[in-house]
C-alpha cells in the first residue's frame, strides 16, 4: 500500500501535507503535488491534512483512473523537486478546489519552484 496524490490537488496545490510527513516522499510540480510510492512508508498522516481530500491509500481508493494516479505519481516523483517545508497555496485555489476531473484541462507536467 502507498498514498497517492489525486486530481482534487491540481490547481490548488496546498501543502499542508508535507509538514507532517516523516520521510519527505512529496514532490512539487507547477500545480500539483505528488508522493513517491517507493518512499512512502504508509503511515498515513498525510492524508487528515489535506483539506480537500486530494490524498488516498491506493488500495481504498475505487476509481477507473486508480492505475493512472499511481503511475502519475510514480513518474512525477521521479522527476520534480522534492518538497519538504508548508508553502502558502496557489493564488486561485479556492476557485479550483470544486472542479473536477481537472487532470486534462490543468496539469501541468512542468517541476515546481
Amino acid at each position: 500500500m502507498t498514498y497517492i496524490v489525486k486530481d482534487e490537488c491540481i490547481k490548488c496545490k496546498l501543502t499542508d501535507c508535507v509538514e507532517v510527513c516523516p520521510v519527505d516522499c512529496f514532490y512539487e510540480g507547477e500545480n500539483m503535488l505528488v508522493i513517491n510510492p517507493d518512499e512512502c512508508i504508509d503511515c498515513g498522516v498525510c492524508e487528515p491534512e489535506c483539506p480537500i481530500n486530494a490524498i488516498v491509500a491506493d488500495n481504498s481508493y475505487e476509481d477507473e483512473d486508480k492505475d493512472k494516479w499511481l503511475l502519475l505519481n510514480k513518474k512525477f516523483s521521479a522527476i520534480w523537486p522534492n518538497i519538504t517545508k508548508k508553502k502558502e497555496p496557489m493564488i486561485d485555489n479556492e476557485k479550483f478546489k470544486d472542479i473536477k476531473s481537472k487532470h486534462s484541462k490543468y496539469f501541468s507536467e512542468k517541476p515546481g519552484k
